[in-house]
């Protein structure tokens, strides 16, 4: 047995194991710590098959953005485990069919690959390397699947900070119109008062007795 057929299934022991952990862990942390090692081990396969891009590509942005989101957004949030449990045997029917069709495509998929023999690599492939291949083959024939895609992308991105982003009743916002058009007499209103020695000037020494009897007497 060659030694990339051992690290083949090592990785794939990996993965399913890893895979199996994401549904039956208790706490989602480590549902999503599990998931993470989960699509180390799957890029690990994409390498030893010679897919550069999407091995670099897996790790990048699923891994780099994506589940380190995840997990931050499970962390601070504050989940009851137990109010999540309660209808699990509900679905578990339907889960488990899905996951048996799952699994019988991927079986089927992988018996035709091991029927067929192995393609021939192109030569232009084998001299530039399999990412700008496929940059080449996605900048030509799939343009305009690419251009949809990401049309789509940009549109969900919109939609979700559309939909999360709610004004609060007790925050304190303004609009930076509105501060625009504010003028100086607006933000200050310079009041005109007497000083101090005026303000005694005013005062009758004479009628002071005559006010503090009358607040006595009061």
């Amino acid at each position: 047995m060659e030694f990339k057929t051992v690290l083949f299934y090592i990785f794939s022991a990996i993965l399913v194991i890893a895979a199996t952990r994401v549904v039956t862990a208790r706490n989602p942390v480590h549902s999503a710590l599990f998931l993470v090692l989960s699509f180390f081990s799957a890029a690990a396969l994409w390498m030893l098959l010679k897919a550069e891009f999407l091995a670099i590509v897996l790790v990048l942005v699923y891994v780099g953005a994506v589940m380190v989101l995840f997990l931050f957004v499970v962390m601070m949030l504050d989940i009851n485990l137990d109010k999540m449990r309660e209808g699990f045997w509900g679905y578990f029917p339907l889960a488990a069919t899905i996951g048996v069709i799952i699994a019988l495509e991927m079986a089927a998929v992988l018996m035709r690959g091991f029927w067929m023999p192995e393609p021939l690599i192109p030569v232009a492939s084998d001299m530039i390397g399999n990412t700008r291949e496929l940059g080449k083959l996605i900048y030509t024939q799939y343009i305009y699947a690419f251009e949809i895609a990401a049309v789509i992308l940009l549109v969900a991105i919109i939609a979700a900070v559309a939909l999360t982003l709610r004004r609060r009743k007790d925050s304190k916002h303004f609009h930076p119109s509105d501060a625009v058009k504010v003028k100086r007499n607006d933000r200050i209103r310079i009041v005109s008062m007497k000083s101090e020695s005026d303000r005694s000037k005013d005062i009758n020494p004479s009628k002071l007795p005559d006010a503090i009897s009358g607040t006595e007497q009061k």
